[in-house]
């Protein structure tokens, strides 16, 4: 078969990876935390493996930094901040019991918990591993039921699909949105790299880095662009209906290239230069910041339904 799926041990983590053999790809998973995306590793035109996810050295560093930096995990029941931890739902004022440094409600409450394996598959065309959490209203801000699966398939050309399946298994509508954070590595400094996507306005945030309700057209990125000394931490949505990548991050030095291909689950993208400048986040979002409240992409998912959120990724040299 073209694709395998083997398990490893590496830093304290115990991973699951799915390769291509004919390519050397891998893509290394960590279902105890958040179903972390920990490795999408390929080969070079040189023959060496290059990493382009920036993930956390060992189980030490994830433990002490995860709820900090949230490198690569699922986001889920919200993405990014709910301003104080705090919203309204079918007449009811919730609060979260687990909050950030600043005082918000941010990035759901599943990031640092154990997914379950449900499947695993691998033949001449993809392999493929089926996560799985269980929540059940653990905490006060979010009294309801529901399950998140993660399905990773590895596709033939470094490509990687992300399906999430969010299922609500309580009796009344719940409040959903969607969201990852993986940090991105293409070698050297991000100053260095070109960004490209493509954005009908950017989300205006007040300090607190919650939407102000106001949407400005913003199109800096449109055409590829060297980063330079650009600071991004912003929300933008999406031009609808694409054909192309929505986002394209690229080292001219190499060639390395990661495309992104949401689907329309996905209106809006979140991005991120982190200090050392060595990554970008680079986050899918079915909702924006606090949609809990602002209801911008809000999903409001009756009971005994699904709702899938899909995004692709195109890893290669050009």
């Amino acid at each position: 078969m073209s694709f395998s799926i083997h398990r490893s041990q590496e830093h304290g983590f115990d991973l699951i990876n799915i390769k291509d053999e004919s390519n050397g790809t891998v893509i290394s998973l960590l279902p105890g935390f958040g179903a972390i995306l920990h490795g999408f590793s390929v080969l070079t035109p040189d023959g060496s493996t290059f990493n382009v996810i920036d993930h956390y050295s060992d189980l030490a560093e994830l433990k002490r930094d995860l709820a900090r930096s949230f490198k690569g995990p699922k986001l889920s029941p919200f993405p990014c901040r709910i301003r104080d931890g705090v919203y309204r739902f079918e007449g009811k004022t919730l609060q979260f019991s687990r909050l950030f440094g600043d005082g918000t409600a941010i990035h759901g409450l599943i990031y640092d918990k154990p997914f379950s394996v449900l499947e695993e598959a691998a033949d001449d065309h993809a392999g493929m591993v089926l996560l799985e959490h269980s929540y059940r209203r653990e905490d006060p801000g979010y009294p309801f039921d529901y399950d998140c699966q993660v399905r990773y398939i590895l596709h033939s050309g470094s490509v990687l699909e992300v399906r999430t399946s969010v299922t609500n298994l309580d009796r009344t509508v719940i409040p959903i949105a969607d969201g990852w954070h993986p940090y991105f590595r293409l070698g050297g400094k991000v100053d260095d790299w070109s960004l490209q996507f493509f954005s009908e306005a950017i989300v205006e945030f007040d300090r607190q880095l919650i939407p102000t309700g106001r949407l400005v057209l913003y199109n800096v990125f449109e055409t590829p662009r060297r980063i330079g000394d650009t600071f991004l931490d912003n929300c933008f949505s999406l031009k609808p209906d694409l054909v192309s990548a929505a986002c394209e991050i690229r080292n001219p030095m190499s060639g390395l290239t990661i495309s992104f291909f949401p689907d329309a689950s996905y209106p809006y993208l979140q991005i991120y230069t982190p200090s050392a400048r060595t990554s970008l986040a680079v986050e899918n979002l079915s909702g924006a910041p606090d949609c809990f409240s602002n209801k911008m992409g809000l999903t409001q998912l009756p009971p005994g339904h699904s709702q899938i959120f899909t995004v692709r990724y195109e890893v290669g040299f050009r």
